[in-house]
């Protein structure tokens, strides 16, 4: 599985996530790698952070790290994944990991988060 996320101004940081991603696991992702991808992309103190649904998203545990961070959650219909913006880069970026034929799971990740930083910004606005 894999955490990633991005900006108009192109994409932040990707995390591979190994084994079942809990609420501690989701809540310790956003720790990681949300404040320092917003800072990486120049996107000040007012933006607002969108996910979909799942269960983790709308923990107890995950608020709280959104209050504690001064981040504002976008409300998200139930059921749209096919709304998600970040759908096309996943899409584009299975496509890309693909053409390079990964040979083993080492390999898939080196090759997953190469790509994934290859991503054309142009594609994220």
């Amino acid at each position: 599985m894999l955490w990633g996320c991005f900006s108009y101004n192109g994409v932040g940081k990707i995390e591979i996530v190994k084994g079942n991603m809990t609420v501690m696991s989701y809540t310790q992702i956003l720790n990681r790698n949300l404040l320092s991808s917003v800072k990486k992309l120049n996107m000040g103190d007012d933006f607002i952070f969108q996910q979909d649904n799942d269960p983790k998203h709308k923990a107890f545990l995950t608020n709280d790290f959104f209050e504690k961070s001064e981040i504002e959650p976008l409300e998200w219909p139930a059921q749209s994944p096919d709304m998600n913006p970040i759908e096309n880069l996943w899409y584009f970026l299975k496509i890309k990991v693909n053409e390079k034929r990964p040979k083993n799971m080492e390999d898939l990740e080196k090759i997953v988060e190469e790509e994934w930083y290859k991503i054309p910004k142009e594609l994220c606005e």
